[in-house]
């Protein structure tokens, strides 16, 4: 199996719908977005933005053998400040690396793209299995600015 990993081209913004439909369905818990809504939609933002190659915004897809398996979006929120959003690799490429890897990728092209970045993600605090794969990925949880509050916040740590 041939893996590759790079930001996905105009013309593959149609399979970017498909796997990020999939993920709303697989996994409606870790997304905020929902499926039954997400589909009526004609075009996602990032498929937008992925045909115009925004330079603010892209997505890091995974390929096995050039069919995406995987995505990771990043968009730059300001001259500093990027964040991590809709990780997600089909159920049988999990537990391989290959969420690890792509996500690594995200952050390697983030701080390529911007000097001084500090990387951001959000993760819910019932998805243990996410907070532990961010740490693994060296994401550290920041300090909750609200106890109310129903996300946990993340901050990519630079060795």
């Amino acid at each position: 199996m041939n893996i590759e990993y790079r930001i996905l081209l105009p013309r593959e913004s149609e399979e970017y719908r498909r796997i990020r439909l999939e993920s709303l369905k697989e996994f409606p818990e870790a997304f905020s977005a929902n499926y039954q809504e997400s589909v009526r939609i004609e075009k996602l933002t990032l498929e937008y933005d992925i045909e115009n190659q925004t330079f603010n915004k892209f997505v890091q897809g995974v390929f096995a053998d050039n069919e995406l398996i995987g995505i990771c979006a990043f968009v730059n929120s300001s001259d500093h400040i990027g964040n991590i959003y809709q990780m997600y690799v089909q159920k049988k490429f999990q537990g391989k690396n290959i969420g690890l890897n792509l996500l690594h990728e995200t952050v390697k092209e983030a701080l390529k793209r911007y000097n001084n970045l500090e990387i951001f993600l959000e993760v819910s605090p019932d998805n243990t299995q996410a907070k532990h794969f961010y740490k693994k990925a060296n994401f550290q949880e920041v300090e909750p600015i609200d106890e109310a509050e129903s996300i946990i916040l993340m901050k990519y740590k630079s060795f």
